[in-house]
């Protein structure tokens, strides 16, 4: 059974950067698309981006397109968001969460999920 574990998240002051980690349990994690998503206070769990398994294609969020980047190491069984000139808006718990029915942006796709890292953007 697969475990992820995310880190990497704190507070930041607007503008500032973060790396976010996901550490992948288990065997075949190269065979598996994966993705983050991020669910801010009364808001519903959205989409952020999504990398497929060689690392060669990625997908991204509106929201965050040219901001954060998507990136994995198959070697090391983890998966990174780099989040570079963050906004307030980027407040939120993120999850990182592998999925089972190729790679995008639905929710539908990722069985497995991390227990999310709080990320905090102050203005």
């Amino acid at each position: 059974q697969v475990q992820l574990v995310e880190s990497g998240g704190g507070l930041v002051q607007a503008g500032g950067s973060l790396r976010l980690s996901c550490a992948a349990s288990g065997r075949s994690f190269s065979n598996y698309a994966m993705g983050w998503f991020r669910q801010a206070p009364g808001k519903e769990r959205e989409f952020v981006a999504s990398i497929n398994w060689s690392g060669g294609s990625t997908l991204y969020a509106d929201s965050v397109k040219g901001r954060f980047t998507i990136s994995r190491d198959n070697a090391k069984n983890a998966l990174y968001l780099q989040m570079n000139s963050l906004k307030p808006e980027d407040t939120a718990v993120y999850y990182c969460a592998r999925s089972t029915a190729n790679w995008g942006a639905d929710a539908w796709r990722y069985a497995n999920w991390g227990q999310g890292t709080q990320v905090t953007v102050s203005s």
